[in-house]
């Protein structure tokens, strides 16, 4: 069962999306609030796996909060729901730590795939948003935002590993990476957490942002095809 916090501060969108994601048979939703603050009263008491976010709440907004909760609860996943697609908010809220970003106008259909995914370790972004995440990534490349590692922690990494790196780097999911190098869903899931834990990075998006900074987007493998 997934547990869903519902975050939101117009009652309608609350009650509808309670309404729908809680007839989803593998779905539970915990609670349903109206602003940041109340996200993070709710966390500690529900422990929810996954929180629908919006941007723009009264009190503490949506990129504030999910710095705090993925601060204090790293396990919870987060989806940005919003109706505004501007560089600022997308930048910020897979910085801190979002998991997938999606406009409201997304289906509900979608929705529920997308917690599910989400839930599984696969990060969501619409799909009318995901050049323009493309773009900030190259960007910060070129910016003074830098993602740092320790270099003895690089030379321990595999081929297998430099693969899914560059993979991540590119934007692909974890479903997608396994059918680009012909593992299981499960194996890179595991490849990746291995790979944070080598490179002390957080989370999948500073990995895709150091790859693209240092170049491992590109990497050439031995047979002399590019991930």
């Amino acid at each position: 069962m997934i547990k869903i916090l519902i975050a939101d501060d117009q009652e309608l969108i609350r009650q509808s999306l309670s309404i729908i994601l809680g007839n989803e048979k593998d779905f539970e939703v915990t609670d349903t609030v109206s602003n940041g603050v109340e996200v993070v009263r709710s966390v500690r008491k529900n422990k929810p796996d996954v929180i629908l976010m919006d941007i723009r709440m009264p009190e503490m907004d949506g990129v504030v909060c999910t710095q705090i909760i993925k601060e204090n609860y790293a396990d919870i996943k987060i989806i940005i729901l919003t109706t505004f697609d501007d560089d600022e908010y997308v930048f910020n809220a897979l910085k801190n730590g979002a998991s997938g970003y999606l406009l409201k106008g997304v289906s509900m259909k979608e929705l529920s795939e997308a917690v599910r995914k989400v839930y599984e370790g696969t990060a969501m972004i619409n799909g009318d948003i995901a050049s323009k995440v493309v773009k900030l990534f190259s960007r910060m490349a070129q910016s003074n935002i830098s993602i740092r590692v320790d270099e003895q922690s690089v030379t321990d990494l595999k081929e297998t590993e430099w693969r899914i790196i560059a993979l991540v780097g590119s934007g692909l999911s974890n479903r997608e990476i396994a059918a680009k190098i012909n593992l299981s869903e499960g194996t890179v899931r595991n490849g990746l957490s291995t790979i944070l834990s080598k490179l002390n990075l957080r989370d999948r998006t500073q990995l895709a942002i150091w790859a693209v900074q240092t170049g491992a987007v590109n990497r050439v493998f031995e047979e002399g095809e590019r991930a």
